[in-house]
């Protein structure tokens, strides 16, 4: 059976050890590499085939959000899980837009981070149910109205960049082009006039797409 390649980032080593204890437990799962700040896992990262990234949002010379920013560019397929003390919404925001499909806070229990992982390895967006209200905004409007103005093509390449798919799984996924994903994408943006990813990811949680993920 293969095993989810898991890279693990934080300064505090004792949290690593206990991290890595609690996924290697499990069948599926391996840590395959870890770093102590952000900038480290920038350089270790990208040499070791790995499926799934934990970070921790405040590490010292890259935090989170920069470390995730990074990463995105130079591995695009791997999934980032955002791990951290932190339940404001900007901090939530910031590690959307760079590009995390996670965001658990580090009191979840342990049964929270190894479904979480499951979540993002599946192609789905985790965001800890303390959290999850904070990422919804009332526009005023129901998301449903909105949603019906996308042709069925639109709103099959919008669910799948809410849930974390990068544009070339959606290719494949679909069997277009990487220019036919961007322009569904952008047509979808426009219509709804989203200008961001968080704000897709606001609009299909409205819409109940993210749950079950």
């Amino acid at each position: 059976m293969s095993k989810l390649r898991i890279f693990l980032a934080d300064d505090h080593a004792v949290v690593r050890a206990g991290l890595k204890a609690l996924i290697n437990a499990e069948k599926d799962m391996h840590v395959v590499g870890e770093a102590s700040d952000g900038r480290e896992a920038t350089l270790r990262l990208p040499n070791l085939a790995v499926d799934i990234a934990i970070f921790d949002v405040s590490m010292p010379e890259l935090n989170g959000a920069q470390a995730t920013r990074h990463l995105k560019q130079v591995c695009p397929d791997v999934k980032i899980l955002a791990l951290t003390v932190h339940e404001d919404r900007s901090y939530i925001n910031e590690l959307l837009v760079a590009g995390a499909t996670g965001y658990l806070l580090k009191r979840a229990a342990a049964g929270e981070l190894i479904n979480a992982i499951r979540a993002v390895a599946g192609g789905g967006v985790y965001v800890d149910p303390r959290v999850a209200g904070k990422l919804v905004v009332n526009s005023g409007s129901s998301a449903a109205g909105p949603f019906l103005e996308l042709s069925k093509r639109e709103a099959e390449v919008l669910r799948l960049v809410a849930k974390g798919h990068s544009h070339k799984e959606i290719s494949a996924q679909l069997d277009v082009s990487l220019k036919t994903v961007e322009t569904y994408k952008a047509r979808s943006m426009e219509k709804l006039q989203l200008r961001s990813r968080v704000d897709i990811i606001q609009h299909a949680a409205e819409a109940g797409w993210l749950r079950g993920c």
